[in-house]
């Protein structure tokens, strides 16, 4: 059904579950569909799965030979962003938002005592407030439906609305307030409408901090069926809450460039925005041993001799340099150019999606198979093997303080993570914190299973730690009667950097130390840190279900006063659950730096 020369199957594997935007280009190269996911790795997989396909999308697939991706905070954001590539670009497969149709907008009209919000498609612009514009008319509905649940905004038309002599079916549900007949008076009613017109208008956040006071207020004075409708509505406001950076500000022309990764293994986001609308993602890989802020600077020079220079670029990386580095901008450009690196508003929101997608695409290249194959070759000659090892398991251990210690082992092939296989093992009656003897208990269980032959041998088994936990490891191995398998240890350097890991081999002496840039030692670098998540996830989990905390109480920085904060402000555990970074910094008392480590504590490996 698609071109041989484009597998895939290993695409879709290496494909994060975020939402996002996808690109599908030609042998040509040229981009012929673009689409929106609320999960990349599912909606593009269900391209390629055994499913029939319409004559439109087989012929399509037949053409495809590369897919480029871009991630998102939100589905919303992603509409936008999908909105905005199709205008830009024309692909030629994408039927909708290809003709000639304006944008939707939500409209509220004026000279009405009691105004609607309604639907609004056209060249005329009416009186009234125009909100927009939106990339479909479902995100207006949806957006619409919410507005009329939280606020209780009436939709029905002027002609309809004057002749009412009793509340209609939108009451009877708790849709309206029932402004036609005099249930709600004009100062509750313009309340209500300026609330939602401040959520449209991205002002959600007074809003919350309004009905959360008003809450408060009416709890302290017993009225506890106000605070409840109160509570209520807060939480239908937080389903329509959102940071909308796929859009801003018209007239802005702006690249933002994140640098992520080490030397010799580099990712380069580059995000447009042109006109205030976000143009998407484009990666490089830069093959260079420079410092992080060397290949920046080289890259950007590079980049913009080919390319038209925009007049603000944005990175992620601190240039000591940067006055001269704008100035050499400067002069390719023929005028004045701003580098900066920002830290917060818009500006620092773009630079999150940035690295977001710099950090995914480091994580796609890097499970290539080619480069994985390539990595085992290097890894066999490095160790002596007879060959390329193709299932390599590693072992590590979590606990904090010696409670609810945990083993975690990963297994990585030939192409790339092996999840089903991957396994943990919760450690009873050792001494409290002895790491040697929780890996002496692990292998030994974990052996027994491969004696028994539930398990299949790996032919390298890493341990993260050095010569004592190989001897541990071995200890377990040969209480199972697992004998002959390849053990590797891996230890971190004297500064415990990336690059400076010693390897350990049974009957070794002395550690061997691979190159920084060794495709081995980043193959081996990746598989030791997915153990190590893979362990602590499960170390908390466990240790939050034996205490029964709140997996909150586990995040540095976030005392008791914040995770009220949060509770409050989400409703509960699973509203914290399902936010995103950008929801998160919303909470007072929540900065930047504390949103992404909340996020990525709650959301290991994503």
């Amino acid at each position: 059904m698609n071109n041989p020369a484009f597998d895939a199957k290993r695409l879709v594997a290496s494909l994060p579950r975020r939402p996002g935007v996808y690109r599908m280009y030609d042998a040509s190269g040229e981009l012929i569909y673009v689409g929106k996911a609320v999960s990349l790795r599912d909606r593009v997989g269900s391209y390629f799965s055994t499913r029939v396909q319409s004559v439109k999308v087989a012929v399509m697939l037949r053409r495809v030979v590369r897919i480029e991706v871009t991630v998102v905070d939100s589905e919303l954001d992603a509409l936008l962003l999908e909105c905005n590539l199709i205008k830009a670009h024309r692909p030629r497969y994408n039927v909708i938002l290809r003709d000639d149709k304006s944008f939707p907008y939500i409209l509220c009209p004026a000279g009405h005592e009691f105004p609607r919000l309604l639907f609004w498609r056209g060249f005329r612009r009416p009186p009234g407030k125009l909100f927009g514009p939106f990339p479909n008319a479902t995100v207006v509905k949806d957006v619409l439906q919410h507005l009329q649940k939280v606020f209780k905004i009436r939709n029905c038309r002027d002609t309809f609305f004057a002749h009412r002599s009793r509340p209609c079916l939108q009451y009877q549900i708790g849709r309206c307030s029932a402004p036609c007949v005099g249930l709600i008076g004009a100062p509750d009613y313009a309340r209500d409408i300026q609330a939602a017109l401040r959520v449209l208008e991205g002002r959600s956040d007074d809003v919350a901090v309004e009905l959360r006071a008003a809450m408060e207020t009416a709890s302290e004075q017993q009225r506890y069926e106000e605070a409840a409708l109160v509570r209520d509505r807060l939480a239908g406001l937080q389903e329509i809450q959102t940071q909308q950076s796929a859009t801003a500000p018209r007239s802005r022309d702006v690249d933002v460039i994140a640098l992520v990764g080490e030397p010799g293994q580099y990712a380069i986001a580059l995000l447009t925005v042109r006109d205030g609308h976000s143009l998407g993602t484009q990666n490089v890989f830069p093959a260079t041993l420079a410092e992080p802020i060397d290949a920046l600077v080289q890259f950007m020079l590079l980049h913009y001799g080919r390319q038209a220079v925009p007049g603000e670029i944005l990175v992620n990386q601190g240039l000591p340099d940067r006055e001269s580095v704008g100035a050499a901008l400067a002069a390719i450009a023929g005028r004045n150019v701003t580098v900066r690196q920002p830290e917060r508003g818009l500006p620092g929101r773009w630079l999150e999606l940035a690295e977001d997608n710099a950090r995914e695409a480091l994580r796609m290249h890097s499970s290539r198979s080619d480069r994985i194959a390539a990595a085992l070759t290097a890894l066999a000659e490095e160790l002596g093997l007879a060959q390329p090892p193709e299932r390599i398991e590693c072992f590590d251990i979590s606990h904090t303080g010696g409670e609810g210690t945990v083993a975690g082992c990963v297994v990585f092939g030939r192409e790339g993570a092996i999840k089903r296989d991957y396994r943990r093992y919760n450690i009873e009656g050792i001494t409290s914190g002895d790491d040697y003897a929780a890996l002496t208990q692990a292998l030994a269980r974990h052996g027994a299973h491969i004696v028994a032959g539930d398990l299949p041998r790996p032919d390298l088994l890493m341990i993260d730690g050095g010569v004592g936990q190989l001897k541990a490891a071995a200890q377990g191995l040969a209480t199972a009667g697992c004998e002959g398998l390849q053990l590797l240890g891996i230890s971190k350097g004297p500064d415990r950097k990336a690059g400076q890991e010693r390897l350990h081999l049974p009957g070794e002496e002395l550690a061997r130390i691979l190159p920084a840039d060794s495709p081995a030692l980043h193959w081996l670098q990746r598989i030791r840190d997915d153990a190590h998540r893979f362990a602590i996830t499960g170390h908390r989990r466990r240790r939050a279900r034996r205490f029964r905390e709140s997996i909150l109480e586990n995040i540095a920085g976030l005392g008791p006063a914040r995770r009220r904060a949060l509770l409050t402000h989400f409703g509960g555990l699973p509203g914290v659950l399902r936010a995103g970074v950008a929801d998160l910094e919303r909470v007072e008392g929540v900065g930047t730096a504390l949103a992404r480590t909340l996020y990525d504590h709650l959301h290991p490996g994503a």
